[in-house]
């Protein structure tokens, strides 16, 4: 109960800080953009990606997915590369740890000794061959008790890729971007689509993210959205990634992007509504 207080103080006042910090060329560029959540509303969204990702299961926080390189760890299954291993989706295990060390998380001495700080499995059979071992499960643990500060660091994350965004896009596009942005985060519906889809398949800014030189993040997403004024920024946002994602399947080299993957994507994207009244306050 007192770490369950303890979190949840941290979460407010990392929402205030993050609110209030505007310095920086990306922030600059998103200045018009003002996406901020209530404590409630951020504990909701992160209940919403645990969902995604999870299934909300305590098991799945330290998991290996079939036919994947990487662990994939905490609500946001944040990726994290053992020694060897360059994959071509951007990192996130490493910087999630650095954002809970600046708040005083109280992270095991056998993970800060790390160095380089990979993931201590070499591959998907020996990580099941060990789990649960004492390691796993003090991970599992610490990402149970930390779903809050997780769910700040995807706000962080989330925060600072919308300048980022704006930034790469091309020039005769960043006002109908910008607009699209202002829209999203102004609801707490917009705001969790805007986090789960920047933690769930990036930015759309890495060379390595590209199929046939098409991307699949949020900047392809925004890009993709048309402009409709029956309709919501949300709903659009929804349909336009729903076709970015297909796309990135048809293009995938490997079968179980269209075969498996695919539907269980454009599932995840009929979540991306405002939430329940209780929700959002």
């Amino acid at each position: 109960m007192i770490l369950n207080r303890m979190v949840h103080l941290l979460v407010a006042l990392s929402v205030l800080v993050l609110a209030a910090c505007d310095s920086g060329p990306e922030t600059r560029e998103a200045e018009a953009i003002r996406l901020a959540l209530t404590p409630a509303q951020l504990h909701w969204v992160g209940a919403q990606i645990f969902r995604n990702e999870c299934a909300s299961r305590r098991e799945c926080l330290v998991h290996w997915n079939e036919g994947e390189a990487f662990p994939s760890l905490g609500i946001g299954h944040f990726i994290w590369y053992p020694t060897g291993v360059h994959g071509k989706f951007v990192e996130s295990f490493p910087p999630l740890i650095q954002f809970m060390e600046e708040h005083d998380a109280p992270i095991s001495e056998w993970l800060k000794r790390l160095d380089p700080f990979d993931a201590p499995w070499p591959d998907r059979a020996t990580f099941l061959q060990v789990d649960p071992d004492s390691r796993t499960e003090q991970l599992r643990d610490f990402l149970s008790q930390t779903r809050g500060l997780q769910a700040a660091f995807i706000f962080q994350r989330t925060r600072l890729a919308l300048g980022r965004v704006l930034q790469a896009a091309p020039s005769s596009e960043k006002p109908r971007l910008r607009k699209a942005l202002v829209e999203l985060s102004a609801t707490p519906g917009g705001a969790y689509a805007l986090m789960d889809y920047v933690n769930f398949k990036g930015e759309g800014l890495a060379e390595s993210e590209r199929y046939h030189g098409e991307g699949w993040g949020l900047l392809q997403v925004l890009l993709e959205m048309h402009s409709n004024p029956e309709q919501t920024a949300l709903s659009a946002f929804r349909e336009a990634a729903g076709r970015v994602l297909t796309r990135r399947a048809e293009n995938a080299p490997r079968a179980i992007e269209r075969e498996r993957w695919l539907p269980g994507w454009l599932k995840r994207l009929d979540t991306y509504r405002e939430p329940p009244a209780s929700g959002s306050s």
